[in-house]
């Protein structure tokens, strides 16, 4: 197991700088960091420490976590991503995601590399145009080219709604309620990508955390409350790897929304929350005017709250600017997924039962040598988006690269899919692009529910031998992305795609911008030191040598 907190004696590396102790932060909950629905969204590299250890990242609109970009609903979205990219050590390309956004008839405006589009090349930029079609809620974005967004690419993205039906349940939400939750790691992703276990070095709250072993006066995230109101905290796992335990000292929270959808309010006193997953709750500030600690527990072995680790602060107004001394309870009402009920249009589509879908599909995930398979099938880039191979006149599976990742399904046709954990790793956070889901079953084996299940667009299919079972209706011409939200293990082959009724997409999107054709020709013509992180294998070998790792072992083959 790679423990990246020992990478100390990497210092020398360009892209690992000296530790410091920061003067400064770079807050996500502040309003001159906000962005509208229609802006400019410049990607360049800087050097920053949110755990108190410099180096050079990849950021949005030069901050990490990225500016929140804020809408109302029913506002039109044109986001220009402008790359401005240069450090070598990295990769130079990007694109951007915008997770929970369907993107229905703006398949091309999914951001996902060589599904969807091409990556954005230095120095170019490409308009994201799209229009949410009445979706609310707590989004974010990120970038979707290799596991970029593991060095810094990802930020919250908001849609309120004026005409909330649970408004009445709390007073204040605003740029200021928005709670991040990120992995940060000492070293580039590019070099990450060659081992084969990889762990985060810290937990970073709204771009603050501290790392074992580092020091202890780093700042930590705070957020402000004032004795007597009520505020929708907007939870958002932009994870690349971990999952998180959830929890604020001596306050309850009241869950209300789940990927964007509303749920029945449901009491809790901790959530477990996995990459890619976001969740609103109500917290009632009704404690003494205190200090109280905010914790956030990956489950990654070893984690401790030492030091202010994997915490942030929830502070009071008049109460003293110190760290709090507040302790940790048992959890006694934990939240469970199948405690949570769509609020708006419940019940699954389709036929109840089992099998009973119009299209009843199984996928079984199985790993070897640290490659992931689905149905036997790793995935592997193709090199033209599946999307151009669609326009190009590709219409079946058979005649869709990569062979045997690609499944085409009909459309308006309600779908259940059943995806398997065959690995004894878990839980892994399953993602499906251009749509929502009802999840008719979660994991550890729980019943089946057709009528009121949760709907929301992140769900686990558990650890061994457990299974998830989802349902949706193939209303989105196009190819959509089915994953696993833990960027390695996509890297590695974690993923399909689903290309529903290709024969109609072109029509479903209407015209393309030039700009979207222009991208391919323009990332194929790039040398190998303008795409970057080319000598990342040989970084990769040097760090296992440092940390006392077999290369045979400890990596990928070259």
């Amino acid at each position: 197991m790679l423990f990246l907190s020992f990478l100390l004696p990497l210092l020398h590396l360009p892209h690992a700088t000296s530790i410091i102790s920061r003067s400064h932060s770079y807050p996500l909950n502040s309003r001159s960091n906000t962005l509208g629905p229609e802006t400019d969204l410049i990607i360049s590299n800087k050097v920053i420490a949110p755990d108190g250890f410099a180096r050079s990242a990849i950021l949005a609109g030069g901050t990490f976590p990225g500016p929140v970009i804020s809408a109302q609903k029913g506002d039109k979205f044109a986001i220009n991503v402008v790359n401005q990219l240069s450090d070598d050590s990295m990769l130079k390309s990007t694109s951007v995601h915008w997770h929970g956004i369907d993107q229905n008839r703006t398949n091309y405006a999914d951001g996902v590399t060589f599904v969807t589009q091409c990556p954005i090349a230095q120095n170019d930029s490409f308009l994201y145009s799209f229009d949410a079609q009445g979706q609310v809620g707590t989004f974010w974005y990120h970038s979707h080219y290799s596991t970029q967004q593991c060095d810094g690419l990802r930020g919250a993205l908001i849609i309120y709604d004026p005409e909330d039906p649970l408004s009445y349940l709390y007073d204040i939400d605003d740029e200021t309620t928005v709670i991040t939750l990120a992995d940060w790691y000492h070293t580039v992703a590019p070099v990450l990508n060659h081992f084969v276990t990889v762990h985060a070095d810290s937990t970073v709250i709204n771009g603050f955390g501290r790392y074992a072993g580092g020091p202890v006066d780093t700042e930590l995230a705070v957020i402000n409350v004032e004795c007597g109101k009520r505020y929708r905290l907007r939870i958002i796992a932009l994870s690349c790897e971990p999952d998180y335990v959830f929890s604020i000292d001596g306050h309850n929270l009241t869950v209300i929304e789940a990927d964007s959808h509303l749920t029945e309010p449901l009491l809790v006193d901790s959530i477990h929350i996995l990459a890619g997953q976001r969740y609103s709750v109500v917290l009632d500030a009704t404690q003494p005017i205190d200090n109280y600690w905010i914790r956030v527990l990956p489950n990654i072995s070893s984690q401790t709250f030492d030091d202010g680790q994997n915490m942030a602060i929830l502070r009071y107004r008049c109460a003293p600017i110190t760290e709090p001394t507040t302790n940790q309870t048992t959890s006694t009402m934990p939240l469970a997924e199948t405690d949570l009920h769509a609020l708006v249009n419940p019940g699954a589509p389709g036929v109840p039962g089992y099998g009973n879908a119009d299209i009843n599909l199984k996928m079984i995930v199985n790993k070897t040598d640290g490659i992931f398979y689905i149905n036997g099938v790793t995935f592997k880039r193709p090199s033209v988006p599946v999307l151009l191979q669609i326009l190009s006149g590709a219409h079946h599976a058979t005649d869709l690269l990569p062979e045997g990742s690609v499944y085409v399904l009909e459309p308006n046709k309600v779908v259940e899919l059943t995806m398997i954990n065959g690995e004894v790793r878990g839980p892994h956070p399953i993602h499906l692009h251009g749509h929502s889901f009802d999840v008719v079953q979660s994991t550890s084996n729980s019943p089946f529910n057709y009528v009121n299940p949760v709907r929301r667009d992140t769900s686990s299919i558990g650890f061994l031998n457990e299974q998830m079972v989802i349902r949706w209706v193939t209303d989105n011409s196009g190819p959509w992305f089915l994953h696993c939200h833990v960027d390695w293990h996509l890297q590695h082959g974690f993923s399909v795609v689903l290309a529903e009724s290709p024969s109609e997409t072109r029509k479903h999107m209407g015209p393309l911008p030039n700009t979207w054709n222009n991208l391919c020709p323009i990332f194929e013509s790039l040398s190998p030191s303008q795409i970057g992180a080319k000598n990342s294998y040989q970084e990769a070998e040097n760090l296992a040598i440092s940390l006392g790792q077999n290369i045979t072992t400890a990596l990928f083959p070259s």
